[in-house]
């Protein structure tokens, strides 16, 4: 696989439709920002094909976070993204978490927080806890309860040739009615047998053809996913512009510079006092010429 893709397809006659991600970089770019723990890693690699597949799901212009918060050894697990599948992701823990996939034991008593700022028209936020013991099936009960919209949802995460990859399926009923009763239930079935390795090797025609070869599947083009994070050395210097210069001298003064780090990939911009002061005095001259 060339590039990290999100695919949509349908299936002939029958009221059902489909998406598969396949990550590798963006994956990998979210879980090198920091040393996280394997479980934790696993989560984010979740967390991430989620956030995709709900992107492509919920069908709108605009921004989405997708956030899990709880009193377990895992406090904070959070991907943000937008309608062109530009992804970021970070997350928070303290002491030892322990080496589990299941999400009560990691997150303890929490929830999840789905936050949707469209382009145009009003901000949407779901909250739903966090009651099953994975992800999955937290998503497919928010599915369930919000959308009213029976779906299913798998998520992988491993390696493959040494390299940390991410994976993941939908299926959700669509409510046009077409097709017979029991359809939604045996492509259910036929996917269940899908394999990490095919999902992290093979071609999405290819791992179609090998769960739905009897079916007539429709693959859309695929839409591409990438990390964006988003920061930047004038991001942060608009930033310590913002704080009382009296603010800033004093920590310049214990510190001998100002440093800004990025949770999100990683990246640090540091300031020293001739920074600072240019700074300040590029902010003296903007609100000068506005008087003027």
């Amino acid at each position: 696989m060339a590039k990290d893709s999100l695919y949509r397809y349908i299936f002939d006659g029958v009221s059902v439709r489909g998406e598969l991600v396949q990550l590798g970089d963006t994956y990998q770019q979210i879980i090198s920002s920091k040393e996280y723990p394997a479980p934790v890693q696993t989560l984010l690699g979740e967390l991430l094909v989620a956030t995709s597949l709900l992107t492509a799901t919920l069908k709108f212009e605009g921004s989405i976070t997708v956030q899990l918060q709880g009193d377990g050894p895992v406090k904070l697990a959070v991907i943000n993204g937008d309608h062109d599948q530009k992804l970021r992701g970070v997350a928070r823990w303290e002491g030892d978490v322990p080496a589990t996939t299941n999400i009560k034991e990691l997150l303890g008593n929490g929830h999840m927080v789905i936050t949707i700022t469209p382009t145009k028209g009003e901000r949407y936020q779901g909250v739903v806890g966090l009651e099953g013991e994975s992800l999955a099936t937290c998503l497919e009960g928010y599915f369930a309860n919000s959308e009213q919209l029976k779906t299913r949802i798998w998520l992988r995460t491993g390696e493959f040739e040494g390299a940390a990859k991410a994976a993941g399926m939908l299926l959700q009923i669509m409510p046009d009615g077409q097709g017979e009763e029991g359809d939604f239930e045996h492509l259910e079935q036929l996917t269940e047998t899908v394999k990490n390795d095919e999902l992290f090797s093979l071609e999405a025609e290819d791992v179609l053809y090998r769960l739905y070869h009897q079916e007539t599947v429709k693959l859309f083009d695929p839409q591409e996913v990438v990390f964006q994070c988003g920061c930047s050395r004038e991001r942060s210097a608009s930033a310590i512009a913002s704080i009382e210069r009296t603010e800033i001298e004093h920590i310049l003064a214990e510190e001998g510079k100002i440093s800004l780090h990025c949770d999100y990939c990683g990246s640090s911009y540091d300031f020293d006092s001739v920074d600072v002061a240019a700074l300040f005095e590029n902010a003296t001259n903007d609100n000068s010429n506005q008087i003027h």
